[in-house]
């Protein structure tokens, strides 16, 4: 399988979200990726059910919606109901991880754990065959167009290796700075999606930076 592209809705224009949409559909792109912030578990407040369900109106294509919330069970069924195909919830937020796994699952959606940039890839070695993908934040999750954290590259390499040793199907994905010069490099670190929103939203042409990533 190449590598899929998951445009971050964060950064599209929010004052013309139906346009965004429909660039995404005719793009190369294979997700859309709906970060949610809660302004507790990150210094930022993003999209709320309304708009997610407005978005799931126009999108052609695979929802992809990362949690940076608190307490994330509580919203798993909500999330379901306006469209999550993919439900990802932070490690960090989840005191009881393998059960926000099961119930994720329960309701028909893929389950995703991330990881912040400081949290170290063995901590899913007893959960990595319950996971269908794991988004490692190559940034300090919160707010768009921040800079690239070097470490990534060995934090794939690893999980790669953990997820061949337990014999899992996991993917893995990259959340946070992407760009047409790592992009390349994340993929044969053994990236599977690249999320990537800044740069593609602010360039001057937004299908084809997709494009260009997805070539990567």
């Amino acid at each position: 399988m190449s590598h899929l592209i998951a445009p971050s809705i964060l950064a599209a224009d929010f004052a013309n979200l139906q346009r965004d949409c429909e660039l995404v559909n005719e793009s190369a792109a294979d997700w859309f990726h709906i970060d949610v912030m809660d302004g507790v578990f990150v210094p930022n407040i993003s999209f709320g059910m309304p708009v997610i369900k407005a978005i799931k109106k126009h999108a052609m294509k695979t929802m992809d919606v990362h949690l940076m919330i608190v307490d994330p069970d509580r919203y798993i069924n909500t999330f379901k109901k306006v469209g999550a195909d993919i439900l990802t919830v932070h490690y960090e937020a989840c005191t009881h991880l393998h059960r926000t796994l099961q119930a994720i699952k329960s309701e028909g959606m893929q389950a995703g754990v991330a990881l912040n940039p400081h949290t170290p890839v063995n901590l899913l070695k007893d959960t990595i065959q319950d996971i269908d993908l794991v988004c490692i934040m190559s940034v300090n999750p919160g707010f768009g167009g921040q800079s690239f954290i070097e470490n990534t590259y060995n934090k794939v390499i690893e999980l790669k290796a953990l997820i061949k040793s337990k014999d899992a199907r996991t993917k893995i994905q990259i959340d946070g700075g992407v760009n047409a010069e790592n992009a390349p490099l994340l993929v044969k670190a053994g990236a599977d999606i690249l999320v990537a929103g800044s740069f593609i939203f602010r360039s001057e042409n937004p299908i084809g930076t997709i494009a260009r990533l997805k070539q990567s």
